[in-house]
C-alpha cells in the first residue's frame, strides 16, 4: 500500500491503495459507515473532516478506481490494542463511489456477516 504526498491543510489529499487479499479488504472496509468507507494505513497527519481523493486497486482488477470522500475516523499511532496506524474515509455520495462499494460488498459476500475484527471495530 503506498501514498501520494499529502496536501497542506484544508486542502484535499491523494492517496492510492492496493488490496490484493480478501482479508485485507474485509480488515478495511466500513459498511457501517453512511455509503462505505475504508480504512487506509498511513502516518501522515490528518484531521477529521479533511477531502481525500483515492486511487483503490481491488484484487487482480488491473483497472484504478477514482474515489472521493472524507476523513471520518483517525487511529493514531501507539493506539490501544496495537491497531494499524490511519484513517477511515467516508466514501462521498458519487456515482462512482457507490459503484466501488457494491464491488467491495461483492467481493466480500458474507464475509461481511463476520464477527472478525477490522482495522476500526
Amino acid at each position: 500500500m503506498s501514498e501520494a504526498a499529502r496536501q497542506p491543510a484544508g486542502r484535499a489529499g491523494m492517496l492510492s491503495l492496493a488490496i490484493k487479499e480478501r482479508s485485507a479488504l474485509y480488515a478495511a472496509y466500513m459498511p457501517y459507515v453512511k455509503g462505505g468507507g475504508l480504512f487506509i494505513p498511513t502516518n501522515r497527519p490528518y484531521q477529521m473532516g479533511d477531502q481525500v481523493y483515492m486511487l483503490l486497486t481491488l484484487m487482480d482488477d488491473p483497472n484504478k478506481l477514482p474515489i472521493s470522500g472524507k476523513v471520518v475516523w483517525i487511529t493514531p499511532s501507539g493506539a490501544q490494542g496495537s491497531r494499524q496506524q490511519g484513517i477511515g474515509v467516508q466514501f462521498d455520495e458519487s456515482e462512482g463511489a457507490n459503484t466501488v462499494r457494491q464491488k467491495i460488498e461483492g467481493i466480500l459476500g458474507n464475509a461481511m456477516k463476520s464477527t472478525r475484527h477490522t482495522h476500526t471495530m
